[in-house]
């Protein structure tokens, strides 16, 4: 049995056409027209756009960002020809990248976590209330901690050790387990630094949740280095995973408020609700083709 199989199915809501919606994902440099031919196409194709989101950062060239999401019956049959006209229309006439992806089958996300519990159980429990659209093949730690706490969700544990500087081993492991069956991990408080040969050889995008804003309090103990600070404000941010240690692009930032009278104790208990709150939302958005990257920084269509 392979390990998309043990996925619980997501639940359906009634309004919804899974078999027939699509997302269109487009990204170039900003030209009159690219708005009216893209919308051109889809109606000659006998689509029913849902949403449209659009932004430039400068209409004389600058760079042009576009996510639609439309219904079309009998999508997947006509897809290799929708993906043809787009191939001519966007990428010939006008230079464009696209992605255009059936919206039926959800993306497949890899957890892993260490032994902070709070961000990983809150993505499993809105996964089984169906509020996120996602598939969870997996969930990968380096301690066998959080097995019992996992186990009720059906989701296949497992426990990879990763002690020491040379963490290739575990690494080798884990690029075993990703292989073809994730299409995007999140890191749910997972307390490893991940070198940058496994991100280059995962292939999948990588999402961190990181607490405070970046690069405040880095490291072990971070809501009683922000006590020790005088802190009014405690947060967390959403980013994407690059070579660089927690400079990635970000997708999502919160923060909530705090006062000199809460404790070492009372800020992470407020951090975690912040940092739980921000983790979903960026994988919800990242799983619904709402983030478009571009170099260090992203366009969000939340």
């Amino acid at each position: 049995m392979s390990l998309a199989q043990h996925t619980p199915a997501r639940p359906v809501r009634q309004h919804e056409e899974p078999d027939h919606q699509a997302s269109l994902i487009v990204q170039g440099a900003d030209a009159t027209g690219i708005v009216a031919a893209l919308t051109a196409l889809l109606s000659r194709h006998g689509a029913n756009i849902v949403s449209l989101d659009q932004y430039s950062e400068n209409p004389q060239g600058g760079a042009f960002f576009q996510r639609t999401v439309f219904t079309l019956p009998g999508l997947r049959a006509t897809l290799p020809a929708l993906r043809a006209d787009l191939d001519e229309r966007l990428v010939k006439e006008f230079g464009l990248r696209y992605t255009l992806r059936d919206l039926s089958v959800p993306k497949r996300v890899a957890i892993f976590a260490s032994k902070s519990d709070h961000c990983l159980l809150d993505l499993l429990w809105r996964h089984r209330q169906g509020q996120l659209t996602v598939g969870i093949p997996m969930v990968i730690s380096n301690h066998p901690d959080l097995a019992e706490e996992v186990r009720p969700f059906g989701i296949p544990f497992f426990h990879v050790p990763s002690m020491g500087p040379d963490k290739s081993a575990a690494e080798a492991e884990h690029l075993r387990l990703l292989k073809d069956n994730v299409d995007f991990v999140v890191l749910a408080r997972y307390m490893q630094i991940l070198s940058g040969d496994f991100i280059e050889r995962a292939g999948v995008p990588i999402i961190n949740i990181h607490h405070s804003f970046l690069p405040a309090f880095i490291g072990a103990g971070p809501y009683a280095k922000a006590k020790e600070r005088g802190v009014k404000l405690v947060g967390a941010t959403a980013h994407y995973v690059t070579e660089d240690l927690d400079e990635g692009p970000i997708i999502e930032q919160d923060v909530v408020r705090v006062t000199h009278a809460h404790t070492a104790a009372d800020l992470t208990r407020r951090g975690a609700d912040v940092e739980r709150a921000v983790l979903s939302r960026a994988v919800l958005w990242h799983a619904e083709d709402r983030v478009i990257r571009d170099g260090h920084h992203t366009i969000v269509f939340a």
